[in-house]
Order: C-alpha cells, then structure tokens, then sequence
C-alpha cells in the first residue's frame, strides 16, 4: 500500500443536486423478482474491498453531515427565494409593455429590472458555490477519518491490495468486503461535528 492517501476524493461521493428542487421518489409498479442467489468461490488471500460511499454514507457521522447539508440548503433556498419571487413578478409586468407610461420611464424600468436580475444571478451563483464548498469540506473531514479506519482494516486483515467496491467490483465475496467494519470504525472515531456555510467572496470558484 503506498502511503497516498486511500479516500483521496471520496468527498463529493454523496453529494445532491444543489439547490435543485427535490423531486418526488417514484415506486415501481410491481415488485421484481429476487435475483437467485450467488454461489461464492473461495476468498483471495490479501485481495480486500470496500465501498467507501457506503461507508460514509452508512455511518453516523455521513447521515449527520447529509441532514445538515439539507438545512443549509433549505436556507439558502428561504433566503433567495422572496427575492426570486419579487423578480419573476416584475418580469411578468414588464411583458405586459409600457402600458400608458412613457417609453422613457419604461426603458428606466427595464434597465433596473436586468441591473437587480443579473445581480441575482450573481448571489444565487455565488450560493451555490459556497454550498458546494461547504459539501465538499465536510465529506473532505469524513474521509480524514475514515482513512485510519481503512488502514488499520487493510493491515489487521492482511490485505496485499484495497480496492473501491463501488468503483471497480460488481460482485465480490463478503469474505472479503471490509464495508461493514469500516462503518463501525468510523462511527467510533466520530459521530458528528458543527460546520456552517462557507462564505466565498463574488467570483470566487470552488476548488
């Protein structure tokens, strides 16, 4: 094993849609057969495997962060949304033309409309960015944590090669998944910790 680190890049492995409205979970409309049952051949000795966004996704700590995640969104949602309301109101007036005002005033009224648009647009970017940071930062501290969780695994069950289950094994050996002893790993090293919204400065990108 070299000494990279395993999760580099696990931290955006859960991430939703930003800022998008939630859409409703559609059911099947009749039940599937449960596929048959899988004949395993013998474990490989120092071959191991795990699903990192399973772990992170199954533990304490990830549903904690996924909840939280939620409440930040739901306030940036409240804080934009009267703005957004205001906005589409005055667009729909403006279509309806100058009506008996002058064509002076009317431009006037325009030029406001698209100057307080396009600066919404900026701050609803510039939201989303940060909400994607602030996503991107927590899973980042998840995966900190789960790293030492994976290596002790890797070295107790003296795997020669760990590999991503979720990312490159469709079917795999039980005997040789160590998901599930990831998750009580992690949930012992952490539960949950206080994070906010980061703040980015207007054209700042999300690394």
């Amino acid at each position: 094993m070299t000494q990279k680190k395993i999760l580099t890049g696990a931290a955006l492995l859960m991430a939703g849609a930003v800022l998008a409205s939630s859409a409703g979970a559609q059911t099947a409309s009749g039940a599937s057969a449960a596929p048959p049952p899988i004949t395993q051949g013998p474990a490989i000795p120092g071959f191991c495997m795990m699903s990192v966004s399973q772990a992170i996704g199954a533990s304490a700590v990830g549903k904690y962060v996924s909840d939280r995640m939620g409440q930040i969104v739901a306030q940036v949602k409240a804080e934009l949304g009267p703005e957004d309301t205001a906005l589409a109101a005055e667009q729909k007036a403006l279509e309806a033309g100058p009506g008996a005002s002058d064509q002076a005033a009317f431009k006037a009224r325009v030029a406001s409309f698209q100057a307080r648009a396009a600066a919404f647009t900026e701050k609803r970017d510039l939201r989303q960015k940060e909400v994607q940071a602030t996503e991107q930062k927590a899973f980042n501290r998840i995966s900190q944590e789960l790293d030492p969780v994976a290596r002790q695994l890797y070295q107790q069950k003296r795997c020669s090669v760990l590999v991503d289950r979720g990312q490159t094994v469709l079917i795999g050996s039980p005997e040789m998944d160590l998901t599930v002893a990831a998750v009580a790993g992690l949930n012992a090293r952490i539960q949950q910790f206080t994070f906010d919204r980061e703040h980015l400065t207007p054209g700042a990108a999300t690394r």
